[in-house]
């Protein structure tokens, strides 16, 4: 009955998150990733909604720190005002190098963010789900390019690699990029 009441005071806590039933599925990941060619800026074009980033005009900068951690830049403007954030990334098998771990806080625990489909020029396919006590599970998900804008059918390719992989992308949105650099 507990974990009933804890599922109860967690739902306005993820409202802005699409979270679904029964545990995370598990899609597979970009074979042979190359970090060193995914390091720099990626624009948002479409996503799974987040309490973290409601804004406009989002954009991640990943960067390799000298302990072989990676940086992660996250910027946006909301309510008219740049907004950042840094987390660190890091690998957490070598043997899956796209299933990587992120963490905005020293006092979180990392978070999956697994590629699972980059060309590393153009487009990449991110997702992460947490599982809260294998009852139900909160989805994320991210198309992310190099340039502000991908054509249509790379948008469609996209979000097909999403839904074969068992993503409900129905509440998935495009983000407004209408503006310049914020860096």
């Amino acid at each position: 009955m507990s974990a009933v009441y804890l599922v109860l005071l967690l739902l306005p806590l993820i409202s802005a998150q699409t979270y679904h039933w029964g545990p995370c599925p598990s899609p597979a990941v970009q074979p042979n990733f190359q970090l060193e060619k995914y390091l720099g800026k990626w624009y948002e074009i479409e996503k799974l909604p987040t309490s973290f980033a409601r804004g406009k005009c989002i954009e991640a900068n990943y960067s390799l720190r000298k302990d072989g951690t990676i940086r992660v830049l996250n910027a946006q403007i909301e309510k008219d005002k740049l907004s950042t954030a840094e987390g660190t990334a890091v690998v957490r098998d070598m043997r899956e190098r796209a299933k990587l771990g992120v963490s905005f806080s020293y006092f979180t625990p990392y978070s999956p963010y697994w590629v699972l489909t980059t060309d590393y020029t153009s487009l990449v396919v991110v997702y992460s789900c947490n599982d809260i006590f294998r009852l139900f599970h909160v989805d994320f998900a991210w198309i992310l390019s190099r340039s502000r804008s991908l054509p249509e059918a790379t948008v469609h390719y996209a979000k097909d690699l999403l839904t074969k992989e068992g993503i409900d992308i129905s509440r998935m949105r495009p983000t407004d990029q209408s503006c310049t650099d914020l860096f």
